[in-house]
């Protein structure tokens, strides 16, 4: 006998949330077990306690979140301008074999160079702050989310096109209503796997371009021997991009999947 409806909806839900725990928490076990059992020296690497009690001061004058939202907000400033402009990049080399024909050559040679990689020239070119750091989340995420949207509309068979033209849609309604819906499942892929690449290029230029931020306060935790608030850090970076990608990216890549029919709901 199999449990439906709300409760057996709410059992598997249940039953996910303890299988993406588990491993998380059966790491966190085994830190404190091997700190403890080879009598680590803290100023090598931390326990379990003085990194909780480092986040508990973070948190409690401030600096912690400081450094959260400014992080948060880089990479939905330098998401948003890469989306507006991908997106539409993409859309027109799909629709335009010259288009394509130009740009294909320049989006595989940009896409598979890192974030991090462009943190030198971001530095000459805007200096140490918002517009260096923004520059490298706006590289990481463009070229991957043009990419993807061309992929997404070259995909949409060219009948759907024709009989869309036929029954009078115009350029507009042709936008809106086959090419952006239909490929909509792979911008969310490029969206998910630029922010990938966006988040750890951020944390990279925040090391050398800023003074506030999850990377500068690792790289200046470094500089008085606070291995707990790197290793705060650390634990703060994974948590938020976890978050991020469970409770955002993952469940709107498989809605829009399950929309056009690419999985079955």
């Amino acid at each position: 006998m199999t449990t439906s409806g709300p409760r057996g909806g709410l059992a598997g839900r249940a039953r996910a949330a303890a299988a993406f725990v588990l491993p998380l928490a059966a790491l966190l076990v085994l830190w404190a077990a091997a700190v403890r059992t080879f009598d680590v020296d803290p100023r090598v690497f931390p326990g379990v306690g003085a990194v909780v009690q480092a986040g508990a001061e973070a948190i409690a004058d401030g600096t912690l979140i400081q450094h959260i939202a400014a992080s948060l907000g880089r990479v939905a400033f330098g998401t948003a301008i890469a989306l507006l402009l991908g997106i539409p990049l993409g859309v027109a080399m799909g629709v335009s074999p010259a288009v394509a024909s130009f740009f294909s050559p320049l989006l595989r040679f940009f896409s598979v160079l890192a974030g991090i990689a462009w943190i030198p020239i971001a530095t000459l070119w805007f200096g140490y702050g918002f517009g260096a750091i923004t520059f490298v989340i706006f590289n990481a995420v463009f070229f991957v989310v043009a990419y993807n949207t061309l992929l997404g509309v070259s995909s949409i068979p060219m009948p759907v096109r024709n009989a869309a033209a036929s029954l009078g849609a115009g350029r507009f309604a042709m936008l809106t209503e086959v090419l952006l819906p239909g490929a909509l499942p792979n911008i969310v892929t490029g969206i998910r796997t630029g922010l990938g690449f966006a988040w750890r290029g951020l944390i990279a230029a925040e090391m050398i371009a800023t003074n506030v931020g999850l990377g500068y306060m690792l790289f200046a935790a470094r500089d008085f021997y606070k291995t707990e608030v790197i290793v705060l850090g650390m634990v703060v970076i994974g948590l938020l991009w976890l978050a991020l990608d469970r409770l955002l990216l993952a469940p709107l890549e498989r809605l829009t999947s399950e929309r056009w029919g690419m999985v079955r709901a």
